[in-house]
């Protein structure tokens, strides 16, 4: 069926885009899964035979297959997490299965398609296309669930920057490691609250593109959904859904804590009270537009907690073995996720609102 949407009310219906029309190609994330594990293959290889890792190879002798098995659980919860956080942020009438295949096919694109994470975002819009929800609902929620789900990552800098920054967390670092990564957070999340007050919304936007050039057409709508998305995330804040916040709080969480398990696995694990301040910062290296992130979230998970006392060959040697599984589970979910949703798009059950 087709479904009228509360924000659509004064719009016709959208009929799903039939199952073969437009989207990624499933021969081509094969490609890319294919691709990945060649990658992984190789760094395994140049870790086992480059002279000077032995230290890393060292790392990896006696590692305990319980610890690894906590790993793949926890990287696993992080993605269902995910799933959880992503139904409540779009439509609260979003079947748990469709949610599940979306979730799961976004996490999976982030690691096969070097965008920097847009990948992800962009195959989600278009499945939910898919399932009869409009653009703009999509263009703002999309914005919005993004803030609410990094949202998390910037709190933590804040409060565990503060913590250390005046004592509650005890460290030797001074307050540029400690109280500057938190200020540097906050201003962020600060500008996001101010962009929410001043950017316009898609309505107005649309009323000022009328007789404008095609980029500004394209930079008012663009400004128009990042208001919406803004203020979308305060109000689904306000809201207090809780599926929405312990699945957003559980999908940085989980991940954390696998990396954790990942040291544990190795016999050793990093200082407590920086650990956390190291995740946060070390993930922005994903920002990168490589596949999977390789190369930057690696190296910066690995750069930031050396930089807050971890050994260099500990924090390489539980940064691959965590990363092996953060990439490998979201790209095989996705990648079947994937498949299913371009043989069954599904559909939204209800009104959104």
């Amino acid at each position: 069926m087709t479904v009228t949407t509360h924000d659509e009310q004064t719009h016709p219906a959208r009929t799903p885009v039939p199952a073969t029309e437009g989207g990624p190609g499933g021969a081509h994330l094969v490609r890319r899964l294919l691709v990945l594990a060649g990658v992984v293959a190789v760094v395994a290889v140049l870790v086992l035979a480059l002279p000077g890792l032995g230290a890393v190879r060292r790392a990896f002798a006696d590692v305990a297959p319980g610890w690894i098995a906590v790993v793949a659980a926890l990287e696993l919860g992080s993605c269902l997490a995910y799933v959880v956080a992503f139904r409540p942020a779009f439509c609260r009438n979003l079947p748990w299965g469709l949610s599940a295949r979306i979730g799961f096919a976004e996490q999976g694109t982030n690691v096969l398609v070097p965008t920097g994470g847009a990948g992800g975002l962009a195959l989600g819009a278009w499945a939910l296309r898919r399932a009869g929800m409009s653009g703009e609902r999509i263009a703002r929620r999309s914005v919005a669930f993004f803030v609410l789900t990094s949202g998390v990552n910037f709190l933590t800098a804040i409060l565990v920057g503060l913590g250390l920054a005046v004592g509650l967390l005890s460290t030797e670092r001074g307050l540029p490691y400690t109280l500057g990564p938190a200020a540097a957070a906050a201003l962020v999340l600060g500008v996001v609250v101010a962009l929410a007050r001043v950017l316009p919304h898609q309505g107005e936007a649309g009323e000022a593109r009328a007789d404008a050039g095609r980029l500004r057409r394209l930079a008012a709508r663009g400004g128009g959904a990042l208001g919406d998305g803004f203020r979308d995330a305060w109000t689904l804040l306000k809201t207090r859904k809780p599926a929405l916040l312990l699945g957003a709080v559980g999908y940085m969480v989980l991940d954390a804590a696998a990396l954790w398990a990942a040291f544990r696995a190795l016999g050793t694990s990093p200082d407590a009270s920086t650990f956390m301040l190291a995740y946060v910062l070390g993930q922005l290296g994903g920002l990168i537009p490589l596949p999977g992130g390789l190369g930057g979230t690696d190296g910066g998970l690995v750069g930031a907690l050396v930089l807050y006392g971890t050994p260099v060959a500990a924090a390489a040697a539980a940064v691959l073995g965590y990363r092996l599984f953060q990439l490998a589970i979201p790209a095989v979910l996705g990648a079947l996720a994937l498949g299913s949703l371009r043989k069954d798009p599904g559909e939204i059950s209800g009104p959104c609102d």
